[in-house]
């Protein structure tokens, strides 16, 4: 397998595309140390894993503590070595500049910029020690161009884009790679909720409103889990 050997941790691990891409790392043959909030869903994804192949770490991202723990728990499962970090976990908060409450507006900065920037200050050391390695940080089209609503979300996952740009141009000469996913909408328990918002505007089942949020892109649907832990697994590999 193509990842034998590296180990990786993943934010948000316990759901969604973070659950994806960590199921798709350990079938790559990569020992994978999963963060998250909740015991009970990284539990369930741990299941799905070898378990020799595999650690949870309750964490709160948002925490500095907390994520010098979790990164802690990741080399300590690679025997001292990290290789890929993959920045999965987010919120996606609905509602224009004026609309938007200040604690919301602070949270979601919170957990969709500042926690990244955490995680890779806490991962550089054991980067460095490992010869380098890869840092994922999943954004959003949204971060490139917004669209009505999603202030916070918005604004955070732009700052996610200059900030992998920021690691890469001062860790990229040390071997240190960092990349930035920007999906649309993908099919998740969170973009499902979220159609909840779409379904009030205009009415419809959460079919019809995942087809109108997708009517304007190429493929005209959403996308799978699978496509972005692809991206993951081969940016992770040699071969990228």
């Amino acid at each position: 397998m193509k990842l034998d050997g590296k180990t990786a941790l993943v934010t948000g691990g316990g759901t969604g595309i973070g659950a994806a891409i960590a199921q798709r790392l350990s079938a790559d043959g990569a020992k994978v140390c999963l963060l998250g909030r909740r015991a009970e869903p990284l539990e369930q994804v741990r299941a799905l894993m070898p378990a020799e192949r595999v650690a949870i770490c309750v964490t709160d991202v948002t925490n500095p503590a907390d994520v010098d723990r979790g990164v802690a728990a990741a080399v300590e499962l690679g025997d001292g070595r990290l290789d890929i970090v993959v920045n999965n976990a987010g919120i996606g908060p609905f509602g224009s500049i004026d609309e938007c409450d200040l604690d919301e507006w602070n949270q979601t900065l919170a957990v969709n910029l500042t926690a990244p920037m955490l995680v890779i200050r806490a991962a550089i050391p054991p980067l460095r020690r490992s010869g380098g390695g890869l840092v994922v940080n999943i954004s959003s089209v949204a971060g490139r161009r917004p669209f009505p609503g999603p202030a916070a979300y918005s604004v955070s996952k732009a700052g996610l884009i200059m900030l992998t740009q920021q690691a890469a141009v001062d860790y990229g000469p040390e071997g240190i790679r960092f990349n930035a996913i920007c999906p649309g909408w993908v099919r998740t328990p969170m973009s499902e909720s979220e159609m909840a918002t779409v379904i009030k505007l205009h009415g419809g089942t959460l079919d019809s409103a995942l087809a109108r949020v997708s009517r304007d892109t190429p493929l005209k649907r959403v996308a799978e889990l699978s496509k972005i832990a692809n991206i993951v697994s081969f940016l992770a590999s040699d071969e990228a």
